[in-house]
């Protein structure tokens, strides 16, 4: 286990929360905007109790201004608010987010987060796994003061081609004719910030580390006839958004209490959106994603609020390592 967290950030032996998906699932289908947008209405629809009060994690991006548009458009009776984050020393998005939250004519909830790794133990005791990266644990703690429904838009990224940064680059290590080993290898490269080039190094003899382990893990996602794009976007889903991010925010949501509301990841509409041709998701020629969820946006006169720039809660951990990390790495080792 250790060794998947610390070279993929998630671990295969957990149980997923959300269904699995091969390449089988991808059809090359034209999406309709207005059935996107029913997939997604019916969704929260069939939420049973209807909340009057919600939650939304706004950070000022695409998935969330969405969630929070259909959000309003389900629940016209509920009151909702928006809770963005401000960590010390990062890229302050929650003035994007308060842009948006006065368009929709919610209160927005800043939670100002001075020193990321102060309750970091805290955060990890409750997911029982050992991630560092941790945000939704800060979102969830100020929601139950408010509510006891969360909403998000996690999903947008991994369903509809949100990691242009990682697209871009792999494309430019492969070729159709590099073989699975090549590309998973490539793939690999795209993720400089999850893995160190030493890495090896962190683990001891008992642990029996091998990078042929970690490759075979991924080799199913890249020996198919998908393309190089699905091909990315397959092994994303199955990846950190199965086994991370949705295992995490689950655990720390029902260790507030909370409960989650994921208008992007029904299961209806992770089946609709894997069908749709990747031409309808990612641009290469202006290495721009999200195109469908762009054009609902625009449909609706929301797509000027949003940047086009991926956003979401994210610590410069440069500045968090000068600040406290250092000082703590000292002091213990």
């Amino acid at each position: 286990m250790i060794s998947s967290v610390l070279t993929l950030r998630y671990d295969l032996t957990q149980e997923p929360i959300l269904p699995k998906i091969t390449p089988r699932s991808f059809h090359n289908s034209i999406p309709i905007v207005t059935q996107t947008e029913d997939i997604i209405s019916k969704s929260l629809k069939k939420i049973k109790t209807k909340p009057k009060k919600i939650t939304i994690a706004l950070s000022g991006g695409i998935d969330s201004t969405l969630a929070l548009h259909f959000l309003q458009r389900s629940f016209p009776d509920s009151k909702i608010d928006a809770i963005s984050i401000k960590f010390s020393d990062s890229v302050d998005e929650s003035k994007l987010a308060a842009k948006i939250a006065g368009h929709f004519d919610i209160d927005q909830h800043i939670v100002h987060v001075d020193n990321y790794l102060e309750e970091l133990p805290k955060a990890i005791g409750i997911v029982k796994m050992p991630f560092w990266d941790l945000h939704w644990y800060y979102v969830a703690k100020k929601a139950q003061t408010m509510t006891k429904h969360l909403a998000t838009g996690d999903g947008g990224d991994e369903l509809f081609g949100g990691y242009v940064f990682r697209y871009k680059k792999f494309l430019s290590l492969v070729t159709h004719r590099s073989s699975p080993l090549q590309k998973v290898k490539a793939y690999l490269q795209c993720h400089e910030r999850d893995s160190v080039v030493d890495q090896k190094e962190l683990f001891g003899k008992k642990s029996t580390f091998s990078w042929k382990k970690i490759h075979y893990k991924l080799l199913p996602y890249f020996d198919n006839s998908l393309s190089l794009i699905d091909q990315v976007f397959l092994a994303d889903y199955n990846g950190k958004l199965l086994y991370n991010f949705s295992l995490v925010n689950k655990r720390i949501n029902d260790n507030f209490k909370m409960t989650g509301i994921t208008p992007l990841l029904s299961k209806d509409l992770i089946s609709y959106a894997m069908g749709i041709s990747n031409k309808y998701k990612y641009n290469k020629r202006n290495n721009l994603g999200k195109l469908l969820l762009r054009k609902i946006l625009a449909k609706h006169e929301l797509d000027s609020l949003v940047s086009n720039q991926k956003l979401g809660f994210s610590v410069n951990t440069i500045n968090l390592w000068s600040s406290y990390g250092k000082k703590i790495f000292q002091y213990y080792f």
